[in-house]
C-alpha cells in the first residue's frame, strides 16, 4: 500500500517538474493551434487570463511573441565599450519583456510574492493585466491589438503623449502585432483543443 502511494507520488512530482521545466520556445511560433497542442498548460493558463483580464487570448499570445518569441530568459542586447560591457538600456526581461519598475506595480496590484517574469503564466496574466489597465486608463479597446501593442511599448503616459507618432518602425510593428493576433484568432478558431 505505502509502495504505491510513493510510487504514484515519484510520478506525479515527475511529472510536474517536466511541465514546469520545459522552457523551450514552441517550434512553430506563427502557428497558436500547433504551440497550444505542444504546450497544453499555455493554452490553460491564456485562457485564465483571459477569464481575469478580458484581453483576448490571441492579443495576449501576438503581444508576447513580438516581445520575447516566446523565450523565457531575454533581456534587451547589452552595449558594449571596447570590449567593456555597459548597463543594458532597459530593465526589460522575461517572455513579457516587463521592466522593473511595471512588473513591481502589476505585483503590488496583484499581490504575487512568488510571481516571476520568466514564468509562461505569470508573464500572460501580466500581460492580461497590463492591457486591462491600458483600457482603464487610456479607454483603448481589449480587441485593439496595435493600440494595446502601442500602450504596452510607450507606457500609459508615452500612448497620451502620442511619442509613438514619431516612430515609424514601431507603427509598423503595431500593424505585425496587429496582424498576428488577427491570425493567431482564425487558427484558435478552427483549433481542436
Amino acid at each position: 500500500m505505502i509502495q504505491k502511494i510513493l510510487g504514484g507520488l515519484v510520478v506525479t512530482i515527475s511529472l510536474l517538474l517536466t511541465g514546469c521545466g520545459s522552457t523551450a520556445p514552441p517550434s512553430d511560433a506563427h502557428n497558436l493551434c500547433s504551440i497550444f497542442k505542444e504546450k497544453p498548460s499555455w493554452y490553460r493558463a491564456a485562457k485564465r487570463s483571459q477569464k481575469k483580464w478580458g484581453t483576448p487570448v490571441q492579443i495576449q499570445m501576438a503581444i508576447m511573441f513580438q516581445e520575447s518569441s516566446f523565450r523565457h530568459n531575454v533581456r534587451p542586447p547589452r552595449p558594449y565599450f571596447l570590449f567593456i560591457p555597459l548597463p543594458r538600456k532597459s530593465s526589460a526581461y522575461g517572455y513579457a519583456q516587463a521592466q522593473d519598475g511595471t512588473w513591481q506595480e502589476y505585483l503590488d496590484e496583484t499581490g504575487g510574492w512568488f510571481k516571476s517574469r520568466d514564468n509562461f503564466a505569470d508573464a500572460i496574466d501580466f500581460i492580461g493585466w497590463y492591457t486591462n489597465k491600458t483600457r482603464r486608463v487610456n479607454g483603448v479597446s481589449l480587441w485593439r491589438a496595435d493600440q494595446l501593442y502601442l500602450n504596452y511599448h510607450e507606457g500609459w503616459g508615452g500612448y497620451r503623449r502620442g511619442t509613438y507618432k514619431s516612430k515609424p518602425w514601431l507603427m509598423n510593428t503595431a500593424q505585425r502585432v496587429k496582424s498576428r493576433a488577427s491570425n493567431y484568432g482564425e487558427q484558435l478558431r478552427r483549433c481542436r483543443l
